[in-house]
């Protein structure tokens, strides 16, 4: 190459970066002074996802003196929120805060055509909420073992209700009726508090579901009463009441999980940076208590162990829902 030509190419270079330099800064300075990060929330005010979306919200504001807003972006059972991130520009500036259906939504909604291991990314889990057995305390059966007695013995008047199809309580229930062998009938119902309403008044005899929905009724056990907790161990938040693995199903995890994610091509940098807060935040001796308080345990992962957590998660509900031959509505 001549001298002239090499001159000419460098100062293109030279131009190119000048060009660029300014994105490239912008990148590295994320969140850059002006701009507004929106958590979107896929469902009303006042769930736990809200909750923790806000979480979000407020440490960005504290961490990174960032502007930020959230927004909850309703309907379709959380597809219309997750579709507004996963079209949204992969710039850090539109993250999702949501729950355990973002990753088995294509499952059970035929308007979700995206595929939540590759249109989006994992930035992090954030809390867990152990699912609760109840039982209506119209029956006089007070333990798992009573229970399930009673119901192999005559299972057509023992129904249990499902929340909404495709929960992690749905799922749950497929899988204790196929460990204990019993033909239980599943009762769909539009939200907890219709099916906990049928509880109490012995409309339905079980229910699964996460433990802030159902152990503030079942406590007292005039109304409801628990059966079992489906964590690996006992929990913290109810520690006097038994796992359902301790009581003869050996294994038997559920829980509704929270997380973050983004859109799919948003830089490495940002993602690590908000899963660091998160997970500095969720260490937070000031916060702790605060999620306990709602029957909320907190998540502290890698990007990594998120992802991996997730992927068995789908895996494992899809095997479920092929089991009982579930449609997509």
């Amino acid at each position: 190459m001549d001298r002239r030509k090499f001159l000419k190419t460098a100062a293109g270079s030279a131009a190119f970066s000048a060009v660029q330099s300014p994105f490239v800064q912008a990148q590295a300075a994320w969140p850059a002074p002006g701009r507004t990060i929106k958590v979107i929330v896929p469902f009303p005010p006042g769930a736990a996802n809200d909750a923790l979306g806000r979480l979000l919200a407020q440490r960005l504001q504290e961490k990174f003196g960032a502007s930020t807003v959230v927004e909850n972006r309703t309907g379709g059972s959380g597809l219309i929120g997750t579709n507004a991130v996963i079209q949204a520009e992969p710039d850090g500036y539109t993250l999702l805060a949501s729950a355990f259906n973002t990753a088995v939504m294509p499952m059970i909604l035929k308007g979700a055509t995206f595929d939540p291991e590759t249109d989006l990314e994992v930035i992090s889990r954030t809390a867990v909420a152990p699912l609760v057995c109840v039982m209506t305390a119209t029956r006089p059966q007070k333990t798992m073992s009573e229970m399930l007695a009673a119901a192999k013995a005559n299972p057509t008047e023992w129904l249990f209700a499902i929340s909404a199809l495709g929960s992690a309580g749905h799922l749950a229930t497929i899988d204790f009726a196929r460990r204990t062998g019993i033909k239980f009938s599943l009762v769909p119902y539009r939200g907890t508090a219709p099916a906990l309403t049928d509880i109490m008044s012995g409309n339905v005899q079980l229910f699964i579901d996460p433990a802030f929905a159902l152990l503030p009724t079942a406590r007292d056990g005039t109304r409801a009463r628990a059966l079992g907790i489906a964590s690996k161990t006992r929990s913290q938040l109810a520690p006097d009441l038994p796992t359902i693995g301790e009581q003869g199903l050996p294994g038997f995890e559920f829980n509704s999980w929270y997380g973050v994610w983004a859109p799919k091509g948003t830089p490495r940098d940002i993602t690590e940076k908000v899963n660091a807060l998160m997970q500095e935040t969720l260490r937070d001796p000031a916060v702790v208590p605060r999620l306990t308080s709602q029957l909320l345990e907190p998540v502290t992962e890698s990007i990594a162990e998120s992802k991996k957590f997730i992927a068995a998660e789908i895996v494992r509900a899809r095997d479920l829902l092929k089991l009982v031959n579930f449609q997509p509505e």
